[in-house]
């Protein structure tokens, strides 16, 4: 027997086959939340250990195993426990502590309880203190080594001396910033800056490196040759600096004026700044990054000057000498404009990264940790070392309020969008440019808000705020993902001698520019061969020059990258789109026919669909884009089978349902829950008893969603026409029908407290006896002065009464006669 929830067939009458399935529309939130889990954690916990005191004769390790069942035991209430009571869904965490006194050898070892770590539900969300929650992904600038224009090119001021610049971002540490610039009728110089302080020759730094006439001798003078517009600098400097020891003292003197330069501390102090992992770290996407950028440069250095390099391990976390040599000299081959150099563009998507929910823990945990750490090394010192046992040394408060203050107080852990399933969904799936260590708004300039070419496939052009906040806030495209790296991937299809196959390949914004591709409604016969002759396709610009900027300057002409379309054979097409959709988000994807629609009203729409209330009887739409199953069953507000069985008894709150392999459960529905925007939860049966049912067959419809579909709004019949002037401009007239039959009629909860606290001057009383109202006024209290379950209440009636004491004042004959004949009842209170 067929359910009845498998009735309504749609028709497609689109023209392209569907290639590609959409993939889980919040694996971006559940695939981190795992990573953290899984990895995360354990990698934070071995970052810090061991903890050492200061004589380093006593130490602590902690290890977390996120295999072993007993450190990370299942949460203690359900998810539908901690919404009633206002709790946090948590699980406890525990590590293995194990501490080590290298005098006498003891070794004492525990497991320590690290606090309760909030959990994720099934849907992505998170319940904090009863609410549910979301942590929004984080658009932030990519570790690793950028090279830009100038601010002469990027002003497009001629007066400007800065040709050309390249910044070392690590994750974590003082950053390198380095720089070419030409004052009028001056040397070119080239500078840096380290930790942001005053600018150092170029020459200082490299001897600070070790590249001096000590270590290495004559290679000054080949750098000097190559890059001979330097000379003139290289003449002035020759006497500044020229040991590695002076030239350490120099870079000291910037970092830490007023502290007495030594060359142990000029040497430590560099040492610590950038070779020490627990203060320098590139993280796995700048080590990755910067060997992609400067692993050419380094056989360059090589070949050029002779020297023999060691190269960093692929999982080294602080930068090594030789990267930062070779980072001066790729600014330096851009600036001498030598062929095959180019400059990087800080808003393409190879620059910009996701950090996702499990990153973001993971940075706040870690921030809990090092105070900890602190408090350890201090315990260390004063407490008694026979006594001491791991459990005396770790204090959880801080990891514990470090975690507590990133949901309840972070600009990224925000109130669910909870008005219908398509706001929830897209709120999980959001990408913000704002939070700690991303974009302000009042400083954000255009470019950074504005679409760009490497956005296609990735973050969808359309849906973004009509605010303040345009272009920082985004929504993540409908087939993309993101990869270990935290880059966002799109997918094609691999075109080999003008056939286009099946294989499907993700890659990344500069993965995809190596690449000729096709659009996804290019005409194939059913052999995947190209109809046409020529292939409409787009190519990826090439990154900029100096001299294309210099000229550009020259001539006054300005014009940023943009895509470059062409037709070509197919046997030159090597990728094709998998879907029209591809670009765009989900909910963007949801409107028909959106290639008509303008693309601001567009947005408007993409946007304004997340503001459907759920009305009383929701109804899908006759014309669907083919999304809304979708959208309804990953935004998981409705009630799916777990698996294949059979209803075996069922009414309007629960469901008894005989699974093959689960067994018996008996599901409650949920009716009438208020959402946090004070909308209606309500689940609905969409099954009769007998019925069999596969897995992810649907049981029962939630808020906003018809037999399993999306649905926002009413099929309404709709006339385009004036009518005695009562519908200008943005008016509607309803007919009567629609208000009579509560066609658009939706259902509002509102939570209303009250407090009887105790003043001054008494305790306030919730009470039934309150003075100078009529008994019409309090007819639906009941006894305790609250208002009765299922009475009717419009605006301005009493739900609960509440009497507060007054301060006394000088009574009158008349009071006093009152209080007299009446007694307490006539005294003061509000």
């Amino acid at each position: 027997m067929t359910t009845r929830a498998a009735l309504r067939d749609r028709y497609s009458f689109g023209n392209l086959e569907e290639v590609l399935d959409l993939p889980d529309l919040i694996a971006i939130q559940r695939e981190s939340f795992k990573w953290l889990l899984d990895e995360g954690l354990a990698q934070t916990f071995r970052d810090i250990s061991p903890i050492k005191d200061f004589t380093e004769t006593l130490q602590l390790e902690l290890e977390f195993d996120p295999d072993d069942e007993d450190l990370r035991p299942p949460p203690k209430f359900s998810v539908e426990e901690c919404k009633e009571k206002d709790m946090t869904y948590s699980a406890p965490i525990f590590v293995r502590a194990r501490f080590m006194n290298q005098n006498t050898g003891e070794i004492k070892e525990q497991t320590v309880f690290m606090g309760d770590f909030p959990m994720m539900t099934d849907k992505g969300t998170f319940i904090i203190n009863g609410t549910e929650r979301v942590v929004v992904s984080q658009l932030v600038r990519s570790p690793g080594v950028i090279f830009q224009p100038g601010e002469r090119f990027r002003l497009r001021n001629l007066s400007k001396h800065q040709l050309v610049t390249g910044t070392i971002h690590p994750y974590r540490g003082e950053w390198i910033e380095m720089d070419v610039e030409q004052k009028p009728g001056k040397d070119v110089t080239a500078g840096a800056r380290v930790a942001r302080k005053r600018r150092i020759s170029i020459f200082t730094l490299l001897r600070a490196l070790g590249y001096d006439e000590e270590n290495h001798p004559g290679f000054l003078q080949r750098f000097v040759d190559y890059f001979d517009f330097l000379e003139g600098q290289w003449e002035k400097d020759a006497e500044i600096a020229v040991t590695q020891e002076e030239a350490l003292l120099e870079v000291y003197k910037r970092a830490r004026p007023g502290e007495p330069p030594t060359v142990e501390s000029a040497r430590a102090y560099f040492r610590n700044a950038f070779f020490e992992p627990r203060r320098y770290d590139l993280s796995r996407v700048g080590r990755y990054k910067l060997n992609r950028k400067l692993g050419p440069e380094l056989e360059f250095l090589e070949r050029q000057f002779g020297l023999t390099l060691d190269r960093p391990d692929l999982d080294q976390p602080v930068i090594s000498q030789c990267e930062m040599l070779a980072a001066t000299t790729y600014l330096l081959n851009l600036a001498k404009e030598s062929p095959g150099y180019r400059l990087d563009d800080q808003d393409h998507f190879a620059n910009r990264r996701i950090r996702s929910v499990g990153e973001l823990i993971q940075n706040q945990v870690r921030i809990g940790l090092s105070r900890m750490e602190r408090v350890v090394r201090e315990r260390m010192t004063t407490q008694d070392v026979e006594a001491i046992t791991p459990l005396t040394l770790i204090n959880i408060r801080p990891v514990v309020a470090a975690i507590k203050e990133f949901f309840g107080t972070s600009q990224l852990s925000q109130f669910m969008d909870q008005v219908n399933p398509l706001s929830g969904l897209t709120h999980r799936r959001r990408l913000s440019a704002l939070g700690p260590g991303g974009l302000s708004r009042e400083r954000a300039g255009f470019e950074v808000r504005d679409v760009h070419f490497s956005h296609y496939g990735r973050m969808c052009p359309i849906e973004t705020p009509e605010g303040p906040n345009i272009g920082l806030i985004g929504g993540l495209a409908s087939y993309a993902r993101v990869n270990p790296f935290g880059f966002i991937e799109s997918p094609y299809r691999v075109v080999t001698d003008g056939t286009v196959t099946k294989e499907i390949v993700y890659l990344t914004a500069d993965e995809e520019e190596l690449y000729v591709v096709a659009q996804a409604n290019a005409p194939i016969d059913t052999e995947g061969k190209f109809l046409n002759d020529r292939v409409l396709v787009r190519r990826s610009p090439q990154a900029a020059r100096l001299q294309d900027l210099r000229l550009q300057l020259e001539q006054e002409v300005f014009f940023g990258a943009t895509t470059e379309i062409s037709s070509v054979p197919p046997q030159e097409v090597q990728m094709m789109d998998v879907s029209p959709k591809q670009i765009i988000s989900v909910a963007t994807a949801l409107i028909p026919f959106l290639e008509h629609d303008d693309a601001n009203r567009a947005l408007m729409g993409a946007n304004m669909q997340r503001q459907a209330v759920p009305l009383l009887r929701a109804e899908a739409p006759y014309i669907g884009t083919g999304m809304e199953k979708r959208c309804a069953t990953d935004a998981a507000d409705m009630l799916l089978a777990e698996d294949d069985g059979t209803i075996i008894e069922l009414d309007g709150d629960h469901i008894v349902i005989d699974y093959k392999k689960l067994g018996q459960q008996n599901i409650r529905l949920k009716k009438f829950e208020r959402s946090n925007q004070d909308s209606c939860i309500s689940q609905k049966v969409r099954v009769g008893r007998g019925d069999k049912v596969k897995k992810g067959d649907l049981l029962a419809d939630g808020p906003s969603t018809d037999i399993g579909e999306l649905a926002l709004g009413k099929n309404l019949l709709v006339a385009f026409m004036p009518w005695e002037g009562y519908n200008f401009e943005d008016a509607i007239i309803l007919s009567e029908r629609l208000v009579k039959d509560d066609v658009l009629t939706s259902i509002h909860i509102k939570e209303h407290e009250i407090d009887a606290r105790d003043t001054k001057l008494g305790p306030e009383e919730i009470t039934r006896d309150i003075p100078n109202l009529s008994d019409e006024i309090l007819a639906n209290l009941d006894e305790r002065g609250i208002i009765r379950v299922g009475a009717e209440v419009g605006p301005g009636d009493v739900l609960v009464g509440k009497v507060t004491p007054k301060g006394e004042t000088e009574l009158t004959p008349e009071e006093r006669l009152l209080r007299a004949i009446f007694g307490e009842k006539a005294r003061e209170v509000r």
